[in-house]
């Protein structure tokens, strides 16, 4: 692909690489897993069908004040699911009709963020910036990535800006101002851990009865099954069956930007080590399931799972990797689990509580844009009973 040429205050990169080290050391944000080389580069090898890119923003002494990941992926309207589902059909043909989305062409999409985690995890502002014009900035600077490309320019459809947290909006809203709709999608379902669990046992005895019965019968009935955790030395010897069973999971996801390579888990290892946690379960020397988490600070990401659906009501197989992300949090001594999006009901019952989150999506023509905003408009989180799982000293606000 040709590749646009820099402006004033921003530069692009068509790999990490090509990235000068003064840009990493004077934007100070390696410290977080997401913005690292060693993550970046790990993704952008395992997914080649996704075009990966990355901008720099530098302020008017021409010192580095931003930096973004840029991809470009195929999105499938159908992949919306939704509970409102006849006027979403009619919403889809409209848009059909009206040109937004062409059934026989790639629906494009161009988005800052990251295709991978739900979350503030591919756009960063140092600080001490004016965010909201730094935001606008950036909107700016991906319009001229694609406007400066014949090929991209011809062939995007779609412009989105991603995962933003709720005290983000007063920033991010300034991206209306740029033609963008707003639209909630699934919340982050996130956990704190009480500083005085210094084990498992510390955190089920401060759950009410109900929820800790509930949890140790998922133990009970987990028993059974043999962990061990994935390393860089057997890592080989389950990439396949942890293929098989993540796409068990992905099929039944109602919104995905992107289908994330597993292989990706053997560079990411390599990369990030005792930050990259895996760990598979077994059933009479069968895989089962397994987890994958990101220690990012203070803070274990739960990354992607795989499951064994045939066993995971038997042996309580989703609820025991739930518990055992929380108990490595605790062993870890870390401040907070991010669960990430779906099955938020039960991932409230061990402790979890929702974090909105909005993307921010415009079309590249003005009609088309208009009318793609009656889509956005339908697209709510699919609302679940919150549970309250602990007694009132660790009742934990909504976030």
């Amino acid at each position: 692909m040709d590749f646009c040429i820099n402006t004033h205050n921003a530069h692009y990169f068509s790999s990490v690489e090509e990235i000068p080290e003064e840009i990493w050391h004077s934007l100070d944000c390696i410290h977080n897993v997401y913005f690292h080389p060693n993550y970046l580069s790990a993704l952008a090898n395992n997914h080649p069908e996704i075009e990966f890119s990355y901008v720099v923003l530098f302020d008017e002494i021409n010192k580095p004040i931003a930096f973004s990941t840029i991809q470009i992926v195929n999105f499938q309207l159908e992949s919306v699911q939704n509970k409102s589902e006849l006027f979403l059909e009619k919403v889809k043909c409209l848009v059909r009709n009206l040109g937004v989305i062409l059934p026989k062409k790639p629906f494009k999409i161009i988005t800052c963020g990251n295709t991978f985690v739900s979350g503030e995890h591919g756009i960063f502002i140092k600080q001490n910036q004016n965010k909201q014009a730094v935001i606008k900035e950036l909107a700016k600077a991906v319009l001229h990535f694609v406007n400066s490309n014949p090929k991209l320019k011809k062939e995007i459809s779609a412009y989105m800006l991603k995962d933003f947290v709720k005290e983000s909006l007063v920033i991010t809203n300034e991206l209306h101002e740029c033609n963008y709709y707003s639209f909630n999608v699934e919340p982050n379902m996130i956990m704190s851990i009480d500083g005085e669990w210094q084990n498992f046992t510390d955190y089920l005895a401060d759950m009410k009865t109900k929820f800790r019965v509930k949890a140790k019968k998922a133990m009970e009935r987990s028993f059974v099954l043999e962990t061990i955790d994935i390393s860089e030395e057997n890592i080989e010897d389950y990439l396949s069956e942890m293929t098989y069973l993540y796409k068990n999971v992905s099929s039944k996801a109602g919104f995905n930007l992107g289908e994330f390579n597993i292989q990706s888990y053997r560079e990411l290892k390599n990369n990030l080590g005792e930050n990259y946690v895996i760990k598979a379960y077994f059933l009479k020397n069968k895989l089962v399931g397994f987890l994958s988490a990101i220690v990012n600070q203070k803070t274990l990401d739960a990354h992607f799972v795989g499951i064994d659906y045939q066993y995971n009501r038997e042996y309580a197989i989703y609820q025991r990797m739930l518990y055992d992300y929380v108990d490595i949090a605790i062993q870890r001594k870390l401040c907070h689990i991010n669960f990430g999006r779906t099955a938020s009901e039960i991932k409230s019952s061990v402790g979890a509580v929702p974090q909105d989150l909005t993307i921010y999506l415009r079309h590249k023509n003005t009609i088309p844009n208009r009318f793609l905003s009656l889509l956005l408009s339908r697209i709510e989180p699919t609302p679940f009973h919150q549970n309250y799982p602990f007694k009132v000293k660790n009742f934990v606000a909504q976030v």
